[in-house]
């Protein structure tokens, strides 16, 4: 699909941004509220404006809001924003349900269209409060009907029902959540490139349909942060899944990160951040690796693929699965990891015989920190096959 890079970092940043200006904060009255949330995505880097305030203290909307990254030109309008069921709470506030309006934007030949982003039970605790987020804004479920991609006036992506639910984190206990977007589509017709064109139509997968599903935990206190599910799944295809957890991701690695985001974007254009950089990098060594793993669980595309590239070479799908077989030894014998080569070898080949599921694991026997995986990236990066105590598995439930 040809797409202009600067056109979709544009519309993807609106989209992103649209569902952070949903972030308010606590106050008395409908002045005090606004300007509540306007101090608080100030502190998350967000410049926040509005034309019109509406309503009273227990329901109230903004009109012609607008906002952008603090430190660019260059913002987006939002438009309406509701805050419906407003309570006051040690301190801080409730909010019932945060709501936009429908949102749209066009740019060149690309499209984005979004139903009302809507979020319920919002808790804004009181500024400079200490609570197990650290005085992060915090909601119990939020919902999206339906987002839009087009190119070309013609819908490229869609996604509906997308929802998200979390409870909140107590007595030491994690915060937990889910989330899920039971059918996307796509349509990629709309590839234009001829090699890529090609390949769809021979593999059938002009229009595709699938879900996608994720759940984790993240204790703020101790910076524990899993995402025990991550599943993309493509109707006649397969599903690629992800998980991962870290340590150290605490609530006050988050805000430091975030004050740090926000002068980098403050400096002068063309100024030196190499400091605030390094900064950066310093932080991040307050992070560790706990495990990480990467999954196909195969619907049909694997032997759909291999009859592709075999076509293309005047073979059977079966030869090509061959001489994958006898390729794969010697590229990852350049990670000097034999036990690894062995058993990713083996893997490879009972996964080309019988296509179910290839996955890759990362799982340390204990936390790696990252300073530890920068050295050896750096220094010897041969070497973090072994200290991430990397394993690839087949065809296991």
């Amino acid at each position: 699909m040809s797409l202009h890079s600067r056109t979709w970092h544009k519309l993807a940043v609106s989209t992103i941004l649209f569902g952070m200006a949903l972030a308010p904060a606590s106050a008395q009255d409908t002045g005090d509220v606004a300007a509540r949330l306007k101090a608080t995505l100030a502190e998350q880097g967000f410049d926040l404006e509005w034309t019109g305030i509406s309503g009273d203290a227990s329901s109230m909307s903004l009109q012609g809001v607008s906002m952008k990254p603090a430190g660019t030109k260059e913002g987006f309008t939002v438009g309406e924003v509701k805050l419906e069921g407003i309570t006051e709470a040690d301190g801080g506030y409730k909010i019932e349900t945060v709501s936009t309006q429908a949102y749209s934007r066009n740019e060149g030949d690309l499209g984005i269209e979004m139903s009302p982003f809507i979020m319920h039970g919002v808790v804004l605790p009181a500024e400079g409060s200490n609570t197990a987020l650290g005085g992060l804004m915090f909601y119990r479920s939020a919902e999206l009907a339906n987002l839009v991609i087009k190119s070309e006036g013609k819908t490229a992506f869609s996604v509906d029902d997308i929802a998200i639910e979390v409870t909140e984190p107590a007595s030491g206990q994690p915060m937990t959540f889910t989330g899920t977007a039971p059918k996307f589509t796509g349509d990629l017709t709309l590839v234009k490139d001829p090699k890529f064109k090609d390949a769809i139509e021979a593999l059938g997968y002009q229009n595709i349909s699938g879900n996608i599903a994720l759940a984790g935990l993240w204790n703020p206190e101790d910076g524990r942060m899993d995402f025990s599910k991550y599943d993309i799944t493509v109707d006649g295809a397969g599903t690629f899944g992800m998980t991962f957890s870290l340590g150290g991701y605490t609530a006050e690695l988050v805000k430091s990160m975030q004050e740090l985001q926000k002068k980098m974007a403050e400096a002068p254009e063309g100024a030196d951040n190499s400091a605030q950089g390094m900064a950066m990098l310093g932080l991040m060594q307050q992070l560790s690796f706990n495990s990480a793993s990467i999954r196909f669980a195969d619907d049909s595309l694997t032997n759909k693929v291999l009859d592709y590239v075999g076509k293309q070479q005047g073979m059977s799908g079966k030869d090509v699965a061959n001489q994958a077989k006898a390729i794969v030894p010697f590229g990852l014998a350049q990670l000097n990891n034999p036990d690894l080569t062995t058993q990713a070898s083996a893997a490879v080949n009972q996964y080309l015989d019988d296509p179910r599921s290839l996955e890759i694991m990362a799982s340390p026997t204990s936390p790696v920190p990252f300073a530890m995986i920068m050295a050896d990236a750096m220094s010897n990066p041969v070497n973090l096959t072994k200290t991430l105590a990397v394993q690839v598995k087949a065809n296991e439930n």
